[in-house]
């Protein structure tokens, strides 16, 4: 099966070698060629027009053609709305104005109701999709309320999920609290690495990649928070990371993920961050030195005659004096709190006054 570049050639060099004809025509009808070699000529100017046409044709027909197909798949779809209704608008204003304009003398009565098109034209453009959130609230019916954070662009806004925050799965619960605001989008490219990770031979990857598809169905169903699949692409760029960040930076929206290398470099390059790991740490239950809980030890420390237990959350208790008590649960007394890189440790002593 041909394909459009190869049948858009053959048309190009079909009109170039027309073209080229009645170009030898003309050269042989101006006298500056003899009448011998009238034909040679024409033939001459058909190969070489055809050519021509067979070469260039591609960039003046489908290499466009597909340049705008992809800026206008990348472009949400409340952008293009409010950009097609803005310039229907101010054509609309110049074919108004068009009738008092053409009562002015020429050249003016020619050129103005143009220049008006195309002022008018760009102005309705830029000013719908400068109030492109107002305009999409408006089609949907809801006026929108204009409050001191809405206009300094507080607004909800949609969030990017990388492969490694659906893998990780606690975005659908996080979700269904309703600390997420606006849609949660999930790039076509992330959900091709995530059926990749899937279809993996190593069993640990396919499992966590099955484990992400199961998420993803699961918040698709769920109706507390919109979930969208979107074809939004950035071509030029082919790791997921880079295309991730290239994409929040375009549409002006955060990132939410778990993944480090992601958070740190996402930073550096000015798009905002969500991180879930961040977000546990911040949640977690807070204690103080001198404050008492209850934990069940469950077993040895690094050091000698220590006792280790955890609480819900997966924070690491280390408890002085503790190894004779493993396998039960006690009251504790916290001693000192540390926050490290890789989370908090709290440690703390028996109490013995408790009674246990």
């Amino acid at each position: 099966m041909m394909s459009m570049d190869f049948i858009f050639r053959l048309i190009g060099m079909m009109l170039f070698g027309l073209g080229g004809f009645y170009l030898g025509q003309a050269l042989v009808a101006t006298g500056g060629i003899s009448p011998n070699d009238g034909v040679v000529a024409i033939v001459v100017t058909i190969l070489a027009s055809g050519f021509i046409g067979l070469v260039i044709t591609p960039f003046l027909t489908t290499r466009p053609y597909r340049t705008l197909q992809q800026r206008i798949k990348q472009t949400p779809a409340t952008d293009l709305v409010a950009a097609i209704t803005g310039l229907v608008l101010g054509l609309l204003i110049a074919v108004l104005l068009s009738f008092p304009l053409s009562f002015l003398p020429s050249p003016l009565r020619e050129v103005l109701p143009i220049v008006a098109a195309a002022v008018l034209g760009l102005w309705g453009m830029s000013t719908l999709m400068g109030r492109r959130r107002d305009f999409a609230q408006l089609l949907s019916g809801r006026l929108p309320l204009r409050t001191p954070e809405s206009a300094a662009g507080l607004d909800e806004r949609s969030v990017l999920l990388d492969t490694s925050v659906i893998i990780d799965g606690r975005i659908a619960d996080i979700s269904r609290t309703g600390f997420l605001s606006g849609v949660m989008l999930v790039p076509r490219f992330v959900l091709n690495e995530l059926q990749h990770i899937a279809d993996s031979s190593d069993a640990l990857r396919r499992n966590r990649g099955r484990r992400g598809l199961d998420i993803l169905n699961r918040m698709q169903k769920d109706t507390a928070r919109p979930l969208r699949i979107t074809d939004m692409d950035v071509d030029e760029i082919r790791e997921v990371d880079d295309k991730l960040i290239a994409l929040a930076k375009r549409l002006k929206c955060p990132v939410l993920t778990n993944d480090y290398n992601l958070n740190r470099v996402a930073e550096i390059q000015g798009v905002t961050v969500l991180n879930v790991n961040e977000l546990a740490n911040a949640v977690r239950l807070v204690f103080l030195p001198g404050e008492s809980m209850r934990i069940e030890i469950i077993q040895e420390g690094k050091e000698v005659g220590q006792g280790v237990g955890y609480l819900d959350d997966g924070t690491m208790i280390v408890v002085e004096e503790g190894r004779r008590y493993i396998g039960t649960t006690l009251n504790v007394i916290v001693t000192k709190v540390l926050q490290t890189a890789a989370g908090r440790m709290i440690f703390a002593r028996p109490d013995l006054t408790s009674g246990n």
